[in-house]
């Protein structure tokens, strides 16, 4: 089961880690760059992180912040988001042009996705009415009361297991420019109980007018959901459609293709799957032809070899 990677851009903006003690001469102009704040946990030499953050603010010209990365805060299986969320929104005065912020930008090496205490997110689109792109790592702990923003573009929530609770406050929330929308669903073991209940507002095509990347990723319900996007209007105005990273098998790709058409998409990708070769086949043969781009990468083999029971997902723990 493979983890995940830190984010190498955010807004069309190159990752780059502040190091305070870097010469700030050198450093690029505050809005050529989406900088990344995160500490040693484990250090006690290196600043924490609301001292790297005031450093920060003190060697670019917040002004001029596009985009924020939060990675390692601390410990953070003990801190929730809530610390470096506060102290970001303490700065909104500073930080009039912030557009995009990433919360929990961890490895697997740094820490779990299951071990990252989230908060209250949606803080940040009350106190910056212009952020364009919200991203987050990390379902425990996370919520998502439902909110209006207008003119959050894309949403992208990465978990190992997301509380339905969540899932419903972002189809209960008011985002009229939401253009893209990721979500990984995960698994029960790790808190992901969403159903297709859940989902279902979603799937209707009705919340977000101007949806046209849909996501619904790294879940163990990965067949049941395909069957249901399958027949479901919203992909009738979908660019991209995503359903990898989780237990997709044959019968879910079956369902895809005996379903509306897809031949209007940009990209399928089904990345990391269990569908077997003749499937594959089919599916590349119904819908690249089309001028579709298929991802069937990371075909996968159950754990026992055979069966349902024996798939899994790409992120859990």
């Amino acid at each position: 089961m493979s983890g995940v990677e830190h984010v190498d851009e955010l807004l069309g903006l190159p990752a780059l880690d502040f190091d305070p003690e870097a010469d700030r001469a050198a450093l690029p102009a505050a809005g050529n760059a989406a900088w990344r704040l995160r500490v040693e946990p484990y250090s006690s030499d290196g600043p924490a992180w609301e001292e790297l953050f005031a450093a920060f603010l003190e060697a670019v010209d917040p002004a001029g912040v596009r985009a924020l990365i939060i990675g390692q805060w601390g410990e953070s299986y003990e801190e929730t988001s809530a610390y470096p969320i506060g102290l970001v929104v303490a700065a909104a005065g500073r930080l009039t042009s912030l557009e995009a912020v990433f919360v929990g930008d961890l490895e697997m090496e740094e820490a779990e996705i299951s071990w990252i205490e989230q908060s209250d997110v949606t803080v940040l689109l009350d106190a910056f009415p212009g952020l364009v792109a919200l991203g987050v790592r990390g379902g425990s702990e996370l919520e998502f009361p439902p909110v209006k923003h207008d003119s959050l573009r894309a949403l992208t929530i990465e978990t190992g297991g997301l509380p339905a609770a969540v899932v419903r406050g972002v189809l209960d929330s008011e985002l009229p420019s939401l253009e893209r929308l990721e979500l990984w669903l995960g698994v029960s073991a790790y808190g992901g109980d969403a159903t297709l209940a859940d989902l279902a507002p979603l799937l209707t095509g009705t919340r977000f007018p101007r949806l046209h990347h849909l996501g619904l990723c790294n879940s163990e319900l990965e067949n049941e959901i395909a069957s249901a996007v399958a027949s479901a209007p919203v992909v009738a105005r979908l660019r991209t459609l995503a359903l990898s990273g989780g237990t997709l098998g044959d019968e879910g790709a079956a369902a895809l293709l005996e379903g509306q058409p897809l031949t209007h998409l940009g990209t399928l990708d089904l990345h990391h799957h269990f569908l077997t070769e003749p499937m594959e086949r089919r599916v590349t043969e119904a819908l690249e032809p089309h001028g579709v781009r298929v991802d069937l990468s990371e075909r996968c083999e159950p754990w026992d070899g055979r069966g349902t029971a024996g798939r899994y997902t790409t992120v859990a723990e």
